[in-house]
């Protein structure tokens, strides 16, 4: 599955915060690095984000325009999350089903995280799993399956407790 997300590739009027390592040169205007991020050189990120202090955003990733990513979260190969996205403080993504040391799948699962939907702090995604348009997720959930749009879940796993007002 694709989605499209569109980023402007600028770095002209970006605020990198010096403690930060960004290695990529695809930041869209207006995008503020706050301290001890790392950013990999392949990462596309969009126009006004806010990614907030100790992040970690890998290569094969990319992040909308508009996205708030608060503190503590890493981003890893093959997440797309499209535009005005929140994520929540220490939200943990996964990208490999089974994990062993060492040892890396020949590609990894997209987690795709679409326009508009929110992440509450703390909760998990696991790989492959898509979130839908302004859903909601529900602090300290863990997500094993696909999220419709619009849809508030909440748990462990995380269910679909009710679907919010789509204007």
């Amino acid at each position: 599955m694709s989605t499209t997300v569109s980023t402007t590739m600028s770095t002209s009027s970006s605020q990198i915060h010096p403690s930060s390592d960004v290695q990529t040169s695809a930041i869209g205007q207006g995008t503020r690095v706050w301290q001890y991020v790392v950013i990999l050189s392949q990462a596309q990120i969009g126009a006004d984000c806010n990614i907030c202090s100790h992040c970690l955003i890998e290569n094969d990733v990319i992040v909308g325009d508009r996205v708030t990513i608060k503190s503590g979260v890493q981003l890893w190969d093959g997440l797309r999350i499209a535009d005005d996205v929140f994520i929540g403080p220490n939200v943990t993504f996964s990208n490999d089903r089974f994990p062993r040391s060492k040892q890396y799948p020949e590609s990894f699962p997209q987690t795709v995280v679409k326009q508009g939907a929110s992440i509450g702090a703390n909760a998990t995604i696991l790989p492959g799993i898509s979130i839908g348009q302004s859903a909601m997720i529900g602090a300290g959930s863990v997500v094993t399956k696909d999220v419709p749009d619009f849809a508030l879940v909440v748990g462990n796993p995380a269910r679909v407790v009710r679907f919010l007002n789509e204007a």
